[in-house]
């Protein structure tokens, strides 16, 4: 297969949404055993997996920035496997979800879509995952919903402002010149290939995977307002949205949680992992040294099998009150 071949069928629509198609590649759908389902958002279309099992309970997998469900694949396979129905969405602008160039890119607007895709598929009970800026959207539904939520996974994220951002972020956060290097570049997917990983170079083919929704700088746009959307003042027109979910967190602090971290991470540092430990006192938590941002990629055979059991238990139990704290796991693994 030629390179040309190998790329997303996109089309662009008088209306300025760029689409692609359903079908993927061989060589992806290798990868990527799952058939993609499609779901409205006003004129636009977010790109969904519905995986496992029917029921009307469900592990809720929600990717940040520059991934998409791609990063859930193996965790979505094992899950599958022990009888867990998993839906894992891709954000509107990523993944195989149109990619608007005329969208209010916001958290507030992920997060409603995201409320909104849940609301149609009806689910009673929702077991959340959350991974980068998955976690303040995945939070921020949670801290909405807490009648729905059952357990908590928390991976290399966060959910609440902070003046820390690596000098390579800050740079693509420039007018124009951001842009530009995020977009035209590919300065922002592309690296993040090689440096979200610390115990192991990511495969070619794994590689092409996370790149294959953007392979152009139209179909970066996505990943470009991403970048520009996070907030680190209070003019910022996110920060007040991410205030309001930083301040319902302790609420979660009423069901199971894990938090699984890689400790090499360039972005979400330890400082990161130490306020979530102060954030969910009752959570399991287990720190791999060694493992970079995209933990599921770098430590998955380790990581993987933990998370699987965690969220492959039986109907959860009353929620723990605050006061009990599950210390297991905590520290280094």
């Amino acid at each position: 297969m030629t390179r040309e071949a190998a790329r997303p069928d996109f089309r662009m629509r008088p209306t300025g949404v760029i689409t692609g198609r359903q079908a993927l590649p061989d060589w992806l759908q290798r990868l990527y055993p799952f058939k993609p389902r499609r779901h409205a958002v006003g004129l636009h279309g977010l790109s969904y997996i519905d995986a496992g099992p029917p029921s009307d309970e469900a592990v809720v997998l929600v990717h940040g920035n520059p991934t998409w469900s791609f990063y859930y694949r193996d965790l979505i396979a094992a899950l599958a496997a022990a009888g867990r129905r998993c839906v894992a969405p891709d954000h509107l602008g990523m993944g195989l979800s149109d990619k608007p160039v005329f969208y209010p890119y916001r958290l507030a607007t992920h997060l409603e879509n995201l409320g909104r895709l849940l609301e149609t598929l009806k689910l009673r009970r929702v077991h959340l995952v959350v991974h980068d800026w998955g976690g303040a959207i995945g939070c921020g539904w949670a801290v909405r919903n807490l009648d729905k939520l059952g357990r908590l996974v928390v991976l290399n994220t966060a959910a609440f402002p902070d003046p820390s951002l690596p000098f390579r972020i800050r740079v693509c956060r420039l007018p124009v010149v951001g842009e530009f290097l995020v977009r035209r570049c590919n300065a922002f997917a592309g690296p993040a290939t090689r440096m979200a990983m610390h115990r192991r170079a990511m495969s070619d083919e794994v590689k092409r995977g996370y790149l294959f929704p953007y392979d152009s700088a139209a179909h970066r746009i996505g990943v470009a307002r991403f970048v520009q959307d996070i907030p680190r003042g209070a003019g910022d027109p996110s920060m007040r949205t991410l205030e309001e979910i930083a301040g319902g967190l302790p609420q979660l602090r009423q069901h199971p949680a894990m938090i699984v971290w890689g400790g090499a991470d360039f972005c979400f540092t330890k400082h990161f992992y130490n306020r979530w430990l102060e954030i969910l006192p009752q959570s399991q938590a287990h720190f791999l040294a060694d493992a970079g941002h995209y933990v599921l990629e770098d430590a998955g055979e380790e990581v993987i099998p933990r998370i699987t059991a965690f969220l492959a238990a039986g109907v959860d139990a009353a929620p723990q009150r605050p006061g009990r704290m599950a210390t297991a796991g905590r520290g280094s693994s």
